[in-house]
């Protein structure tokens, strides 16, 4: 087995990157895929998630695996995994050094996470520019996106302008997203019918369907 390798990575805090892998790798594992996470972010939140659902549900659900290394440690790690697993998903920590850039060089696609403004718009550049000197594909994916319809097709217009891809799928600004995650789920496990499952499944069929 050779997985397929995606990068979760913005080095601007606060855009719902942790989250968002989180959610991403349940929705792989409903889509049939056995997933390694590799956390490498230094808050290991994700890691932190993963040991909460573990001790509440036993096996973490089926198919998944979640490990935190240090980065240097990453493509040694990412290698081991990518043998038994069908999705290696690298949660990478906010800030463009060493760590980041080696999650971004390991990656098959990156997915970066932008929230609809213009500040977090304008600090997603360096992590499209370092997504572009490593040579990794690149899918933007508007994140925690709020009910407003003019200020959503503003923030859409000058992300186009990075010429990056941009996701169909658009994740909403939801609560369920952090209290499904409190409880050591997902949202498809919570809510499976829900608006917020449902924007998750279809991201994650986007980017399975990018990563061939």
């Amino acid at each position: 087995m050779s997985a397929k390798v995606i990068t979760v990575a913005q080095q601007k805090g606060g855009a719902g990157k942790t989250t968002l892998a989180a959610h991403l790798a349940i929705a792989f594992t409903a889509a049939k895929k056995k997933v390694a996470v590799v956390d490498i972010d230094p808050q290991q939140s994700l890691t932190m998630w993963y040991q909460m659902r573990e001790e509440r549900f036993g096996d973490a659900g089926a198919g998944v695996l979640a490990t935190a290394v240090k980065g240097w440690r990453t493509k040694n790690e990412v290698d081991k995994l990518a043998r038994d697993y069908d999705i290696v998903l690298i949660d990478s920590p906010p800030h463009m050094e060493t760590e980041a850039r080696v999650a971004v060089r390991a990656a098959d696609l990156v997915v970066i996470p932008v929230q609809p403004s213009p500040m977090d718009v304008w600090a997603t550049r360096p992590t499209i520019d370092m997504a572009g000197t490593e040579k990794s594909p690149v899918l933007l994916v508007l994140n925690r996106v709020p009910p407003r319809a003019k200020l959503n097709e503003e923030m859409l217009a000058e992300v186009k302008k990075f010429g990056a891809k941009v996701a169909r799928a658009k994740i909403g600004n939801r609560v369920v997203f952090a209290s499904a995650l409190s409880e050591g789920r997902a949202v498809g496990e919570v809510q499976p019918s829900g608006k917020a499952a449902k924007e998750i499944t279809a991201l994650a069929k986007e980017i399975l369907k990018a990563v061939g």
